[in-house]
């Protein structure tokens, strides 16, 4: 009995030994609970805005996919300078803003925008897009959906690299 148990322990880490670095990695489909997360966006440039929904619609693909869309809920708060393509003041400077944020609103994304930093760059509550909510602040907004819950997502725009262009700073990669 103990030459079965030993040989089957020598098996096992035999099997387990052979593991390496060129064995490919292992997808796990397992559905997921309903999502409550809060987008945090406070964005240099007005239309990286534009960019960050990518994020924000990914995630919504996800749940559909992966998860319970009849029970998941996302929220944008933006408190950045995105609230200039947010103002329906400025729809010439910024086309198809309005279209954007619609297609999330409608999807069943909340979006809140930050009164204290509208006011601070030049705005009124009633001149952003009907799509949108002022509140009072993005400080306690924030803090109130993560009190709720929701996981702090913070979507950060940057060039995004693809193998290929690894590939490229790495020659000997290929």
């Amino acid at each position: 009995m103990l030459a079965i148990v030993l040989s089957a322990a020598l098996l096992f880490l035999s099997l387990s030994a052979s593991a390496g670095p060129t064995d490919p990695s292992k997808f796990d489909g397992t559905p997921y609970k309903p999502q409550k997360a809060m987008y945090d966006f406070n964005f240099a440039k007005p239309m990286d805005a534009m960019t960050a929904f990518g994020y924000v619609k990914n995630h919504l693909r996800a749940i559909k996919q992966y998860g319970d869309p009849k029970n998941s809920h996302l929220v944008i708060v933006a408190h950045g300078n995105e609230l200039h393509a947010f103002s329906r003041l400025n729809r010439a400077a910024y086309p198809g803003m309005y279209e954007a944020l619609k297609e999330l609103k409608d999807a069943g994304v909340t979006i809140h925008i930050c009164s204290n930093a509208a006011r601070s760059r030049g705005y009124k509550p009633d001149e952003f897009y009907d799509v949108t909510t002022v509140v009072p602040a993005a400080v306690i907004d924030i803090a109130k959906w993560q009190n709720e819950g929701y996981s702090y997502m913070y979507a950060e725009w940057f060039p995004r690299l693809t193998r290929e262009d690894v590939v490229k700073q790495h020659p000997e990669l290929q």
